[in-house]
């Protein structure tokens, strides 16, 4: 390689700007807007993304043909929805983590109220995240930024978690990582598993929602104290 290191590719965070022409200011950017509400809302409705971009094109008040010179494919037009989705989707998750990391005073407060507020921004987003998903399942263009997106998510849980770890049993202060990981795993997989987010697309039983919320975080709270 004559000397030279061969710098090993990085993924971009999937956005809109990545599947579509830049649009310019005013009406350009203002029908781009409405291909992607005009799509989302047809997800939404479908529960799937057998939409068609005439329906877009009705929906959106856009032309067939300025969809195709924005997107050049409707594949693009759904990951734009998707990337506008996990971006609204981070920065609600990044807003609440920092909010109780300044409130909170104890572990206790801290797990309650983070199960609390994580449980209704996922409930929020879930029926997209399903779409979001299963198109990660065969779509690489989707499943890299979502894994980006789960790490970063993960990393900000469990950071706020060690913020406590005065409160944390046991006496080895390698573990404490570990315990707040698997309790941010323990957490997001019974939440996911509720909103029927996976392959699946079924919950196992109507458990209170409510009360699932309480117990998770107190089984949380119990475990990072615990020897």
């Amino acid at each position: 390689m004559s000397g030279s290191v061969k710098k090993k590719a990085v993924a971009k965070p999937l956005a809109v700007a990545d599947v579509s022409r830049k649009p310019q200011q005013g009406r350009s950017l203002a029908s781009l807007k409405r291909m992607i509400a005009a799509a989302r809302e047809l997800m939404l409705e479908l529960g799937n993304e057998d939409f068609t971009l005439a329906e877009v094109s009705e929906r959106g008040q856009v032309s067939i043909g300025s969809i195709y010179l924005r997107f050049e494919s409707k594949d693009n037009l759904v990951r734009g929805v998707i990337a506008e989705e996990l971006d609204a989707l981070a920065k609600e998750e990044t807003e609440l983590v920092q909010r109780l990391k300044d409130d909170s005073t104890n572990l206790a407060n801290f797990m309650y109220e983070y199960v609390e507020g994580y449980a209704e921004v996922l409930r929020k987003h879930a029926p997209l995240l399903r779409l979001t998903m299963e198109r990660a399942e065969y779509d690489p263009l989707v499943a890299t930024p979502g894994k980006q997106h789960a790490l970063r998510a993960e990393k900000d849980a469990t950071d706020a978690m060690l913020a406590h770890t005065d409160e944390f049993g046991g006496d080895d202060p390698a573990d404490n990582k570990i315990k707040a990981q698997s309790s941010y795993h323990v957490i997001f997989s019974t939440l996911a598993r509720r909103l029927s987010l996976g392959s699946s697309g079924e919950t196992v039983h109507a458990y209170d929602w409510q009360r699932m919320k309480r117990e998770l975080a107190r089984m949380c709270v119990a475990y990072l104290r615990s020897d």
